[in-house]
């Protein structure tokens, strides 16, 4: 299961090597020379905590990877935004569902 995490390995310029995490466990990371022992480093990590949960009886998180989305989220925001936001829409003859979404998908 451990593979099933999911990791994130990049360059640590403050400490001068690459730096993997994994994000069901944001508190570990693991520095290393390389990409690739970096990300060995911290699976082992994460295997080794992911044993103890399990023997202290304690649970362990799901994989993002596994974990059902319903694809639904809801987002507070001003009115001012919204109003932006709907205005927008209503001028690229799209739904602010649909502006929305294409708005996150593209950054």
């Amino acid at each position: 299961m451990v593979e099933h995490y999911t990791y994130q390995v990049s360059w640590s310029e403050e400490d001068r090597e690459f730096v993997a995490t994994c994000a069901e466990f944001p508190s570990l990371s693991w520095l290393a020379p390389n990409r690739a022992a970096a990300l060995r480093g911290v699976e082992d990590l994460v295997a080794g905590v992911v044993a103890d949960l399990k023997k202290s009886g304690e649970p362990v998180p799901e994989p993002m990877a596994e974990r059902a989305y319903s694809g639904r989220f809801v987002v507070r925001t001003t009115a001012t935004l919204h109003r932006r936001l709907a205005i927008e829409a209503a001028e690229k003859h799209v739904s602010l569902n649909r502006y929305v979404n294409l708005k996150l998908a593209t950054g």
